[in-house]
């Protein structure tokens, strides 16, 4: 079974919670339908060190401009101050890329911002941390938006910045990670904090 790559872009002030929870159950083949499918590598703009917001130093294994859409399973992108900005732009343009050879792209946070700025989301159910939020970027796509801590349509998945476990289901089942009977137990315990999850994920 060949492996395949999972790219987590990697940005300063990368909000920390948003995709740990996705991240380190991709890396951990506990559970999963096919152990070790998946390797989790992160990209950045440049080769250069990031700080995230809890100040972790993260060094990119990949640059931005080096990033075909054909070697990856999916693009995560977590929020970050400057999504706003424009300042990563080239990743929402990574982003269009990705969507636009069957790749799925998964997004939370500041990170809907840049999907939205793309186009991304004109024509695809979706959510954010806010409507208001969105409409900032001046995209067209407002009769789509969903009301939901994630959501996912076709190859673009969507969550607010409150929904780290909402938005790691949705990755999992995108990614095709574990039975659809053991995701509902890991969201079961992980998500809603009910330790039935757990016994349900070890068979006791």
């Amino acid at each position: 079974m060949a492996t395949e790559t999972v790219h987590l872009a990697v940005y300063d002030t990368l909000a920390d919670w948003e995709t740990g929870a996705a991240t380190a159950h991709i890396a951990n083949p506990q559970w999963q339908r096919e152990p070790g499918r998946y390797q989790v590598r992160t990209v950045g703009l440049t080769a250069e060190p990031i700080t995230t917001k809890g100040g972790m130093r993260v060094t990119p294994d990949v640059v931005l401009t080096d990033l075909d859409p054909a070697d990856s399973a999916m693009l995560i992108l977590p929020g970050a101050d400057t999504w706003d900005s424009g300042e990563l732009k080239p990743f929402a343009d990574k982003a269009t890329e990705f969507v636009a050879a069957g790749v799925p792209v998964a997004g939370i946070c500041g990170a809907t911002f840049g999907l939205a700025s793309a186009g991304l989301l004109d024509d695809r159910r979706h959510t954010s941390n806010a409507l208001e939020y969105l409409a900032m970027s001046g995209y067209s796509g407002a009769r789509h938006y969903v009301e939901a801590d994630a959501v996912t349509d076709g190859d673009v998945i969507t969550a607010n910045s409150m929904s780290p476990f909402e938005f790691a289901r949705e990755v999992f089942a995108r990614l095709d990670l574990y039975e659809p009977e053991t995701l509902a137990a890991w969201y079961q315990l992980f998500g809603q904090k009910d330790p039935a999850g757990f016994f349900a994920l070890t068979g006791q």
